[in-house]
């Protein structure tokens, strides 16, 4: 028979632990509220002057870590939505040109296309809530993503969102298509940041599980940022690392 004591305790108990859940659930952010200000936030930040961007890409193999090739590429963006290319420098491993110049070719065909269809939108994913974490060293909202179709452009795992802007800091997990057939996967981790007043992918790593070459990485880094008086000067140049 159970102790009439302990029920009572129990029972007695009862109000301060709904009391404390309520709180609780009062306290958690609405994910939904989250994701609408995500979502406001994207387009509002939009790049609305021509900038250039010069990017090192850095391919690794899976032996010894060792670079295995190197790429210098500069970037052009023309409002509202025009990207192009130039390869400046490069050293090593053909193969690593070639695998850089794919990612550029990519996202110049993702910039032309409609913009929300890679968007971290409710149309593109499903949300999930998974607390709060930081992203070099800011405060942010950790959401987990889950893409509601296949496409080069979704990634599967999480995204840090800014608590004060709303703006989406780091994106990290796996492409939800693979690239290429000879490309089982891969994990890839995104880091965005303002540069000098305009919110732009500032990093890239990508792991990818290459058939017949296993595992091989590339890093990818900022490295000189130019405003639009700039772009409009600038002389397109080819040339190799000596």
């Amino acid at each position: 028979m159970q102790n009439p004591s302990a029920v009572l305790a129990t029972t007695s108990l009862l109000p301060a632990l709904l009391c404390s859940l309520a709180l609780s659930q009062t306290d958690a952010p609405e994910l939904t509220s989250i994701v609408q200000q995500v979502e406001k936030a994207q387009p509002e930040n939009r790049p609305r002057a021509p900038y250039q961007v010069i990017r090192r890409y850095r391919a690794f193999g899976s032996n010894n870590g060792k670079i295995t090739s190197e790429v210098v590429a500069e970037v052009d963006f023309q409002p509202p939505s025009s990207k192009s290319y130039v390869i400046q420098q490069w050293t090593g491993s053909r193969h690593g040109e070639n695998v850089v110049r794919h990612i550029l070719d990519h996202e110049v065909e993702s910039q032309t296309k409609a913009a929300g269809s890679v968007a971290v939108t409710h149309d593109n994913y499903q949300f999930t809530y998974l607390g709060e974490s930081a992203a070099e060293g800011q405060p942010c909202f950790l959401l987990g993503l889950t893409p509601k179709r296949k496409d080069k452009g979704l990634v599967s795992g999480r995204a840090w969102v800014d608590k004060s802007s709303y703006l989406i800091r780091q994106i990290e997990g796996e492409l939800v298509k693979s690239p290429s057939f000879w490309i089982k996967k891969v994990h890839v981790t995104l880091d965005f940041g303002d540069v000098r007043g305009t919110w732009l992918q500032t990093a890239m790593e990508a792991v990818a599980d290459i058939r017949l070459l296993g595992s091989q990485t590339l890093k990818s880094e900022l490295v000189d940022y130019r405003s639009d008086a700039v772009v409009a000067e600038r002389t397109p140049t080819l040339s190799r690392i000596r």
